[in-house]
Order: structure tokens, then sequence, then C-alpha cells
């Protein structure tokens, strides 16, 4: 089936050559997962876009509007993911911003199927050569410009390999490519903090509001030494880390609790968890 297309809320797949979208990258963009005609963490991918607009110095979208048309281009999908893309819309040459911005709003489904392996299982990372440079002013925002995780993702071709892990400047890690990165050393849930660098991820937002979490810088000899490690995904949900390099990991008992949390949140595992589990 292909993806259903909207622009400005109109079935288009079309955008204008002189949409700062495309010609700077100046706009956000959020993933979404949309089960049963459902999206169950619609309400922290509207705040963190009309907090990134805010960010951007960018007018935000009506919230009930582009609900209301992601739900549309999703009917009859069971289990759909949904990209949305908000640029600050057409402008004239140059860097300086539009006086009176008219955004584009462009909305994006298409069906979904999970591989159960990756949940149930886990999945083997890598580290990328590719390091994130160091901006406050971007930190956190799902913003258009990803060019640092293409050229990460270009880094290998190997099937076996899911996810490649990213460090700052500094060496410090961040995230993955697609996705955020938590780890348990000695019964402490850690993931990294994303002030310099890196998204801030719904599914991130999730299990800091629903958990104790510490936000603590991570490196690489504490990544080996953690009792459990996994990455977070709106749409792919929570991954467990089955093997880094020589270093490999089970899935983990808070691993296998949070997918547990996220599968009572309305998304389901793509594999049937054990009575344990629970």
């Amino acid at each position: 089936m292909t993806t259903r297309l909207s622009v400005d809320f109109r079935d288009a797949a079309v955008i204008s050559a002189a949409d700062r979208g495309f010609t700077y990258g100046d706009g956000l963009f959020e993933t979404l997962r949309v089960v049963g005609g459902v999206a169950p963490l619609w309400a922290r991918h509207a705040a963190r876009l009309a907090a990134g607009c805010e960010r951007l110095r960018m007018p935000g979208p009506d919230a009930e509007a582009v609900h209301a048309e992601l739900m549309r281009l999703c009917a009859g999908l069971d289990d759909a993911v949904v990209r949305i893309t908000y640029s600050r819309g057409v402008g004239e040459r140059g860097y300086a911003m539009p006086s009176a911005p008219r955004p584009t709003l462009v909305v994006a489904a298409s069906p979904l199927a999970l591989a159960p392996e990756a949940s149930r299982d886990g999945i083997t990372v890598r580290l990328c050569d590719t390091r994130l440079a160091i901006q406050p002013a971007l930190a956190g925002l799902k913003h258009l410009n990803r060019l640092e995780q293409v050229l990460a993702r270009a880094e290998w071709s190997d099937p076996t390999v899911a996810e490649g892990l990213l460090c700052d400047m500094d060496g410090t890690l961040v995230c993955a490519t697609a996705a955020n990165l938590f780890a348990v050393a000695r019964g402490e849930l850690v993931t990294p903090p994303v002030d310099r660098c890196g998204v801030a991820g719904v599914a991130r937002a999730e299990i800091l509001a629903s958990h104790h979490v510490s936000v603590s810088r991570i490196s690489l000899s504490q990544l080996l030494d953690a009792d459990e490690v996994f990455l977070t995904s709106a749409v792919r949900g929570i991954l467990p880390v089955r093997a880094f390099g020589a270093r490999t990991w089970q899935p983990g008992p808070i691993t296998r609790a949070l997918q547990v949390h996220w599968a009572a949140l309305g998304l389901p595992l793509p594999y049937r968890a054990k009575d344990s589990d629970r």
C-alpha cells in the first residue's frame, strides 16, 4: 500500500521548490504511531511540536486540525506510522526569516509492520564514527536537518546491525541515529541529557514522566558495564540492546517492565509477552 499524503490539508504530494523546509531545513517534524484509530502519544507529540515552533520563532499549527488530518489519512489502517512535517513555508532567497511566514504542513501516513524479534530478543548496535555537533540552540529539537544522522546511518550496510550509537564531540554517548539511549546500572535507570545535542524523544519523555530516571552523561566504559541497555522510539517502542561489539546482554527486568508499560499505553508489543514480564 502506498503512503497517503496531504499538503496543507489537501491530498497532494508536491511542495514549492522555494519552501524553506526544502532549501534550509527550516522546520520540524514528528513521527508517531497510530493504532486502531488512536495516537496514544499524541499529546506529547503536539506539545513537542508547539515547543519547537516557539524556539524556532514559527507560528504553531492548529493541533486539533493536525490531529484530525492524521486520523483521516489513517482511516482503515490497523497500525500506522505518521510523519508530520512542518516548515516555515515559502520564502524569498536568503536566510532572513519571512516577516509574515505561511508555514507548510505535510502529513504522510503508511501502514506499519514491526518485526517481533527486535522487541523480543533485542538488537545489535554499533558505534558510529560520525559525531553530533554541540549546538544548544537546536539541542532537543526534532528539526528538519538530519544530515548527521544520514551520514551516521551510511556507515554500515550489515542487515544484522539495527542501530548506530552516536557520541558528541567530547566522545560522550548521546543517542542512536533514530532513538534515545537508556542504561541500567546497579538498578538505576540512566539516560544521557540532550541539552547540547540530540533529540528529546517522545518515548524518552514518557519514561522520564513515569519512572525514576537519572539524566546524566554516559561514557562508553559505563555503557559496557551496564546491566541492561535499551533504546526508545515513539514508533518502535522499547528495544532491548542484545549486542554492542563483544558485549552482550539479555533483556532485563526493567526493560521488560517498561515494555509492559508501553503496551498499556495502547502501543502493543509486536510479540506476545510472557506472564513473567507483566
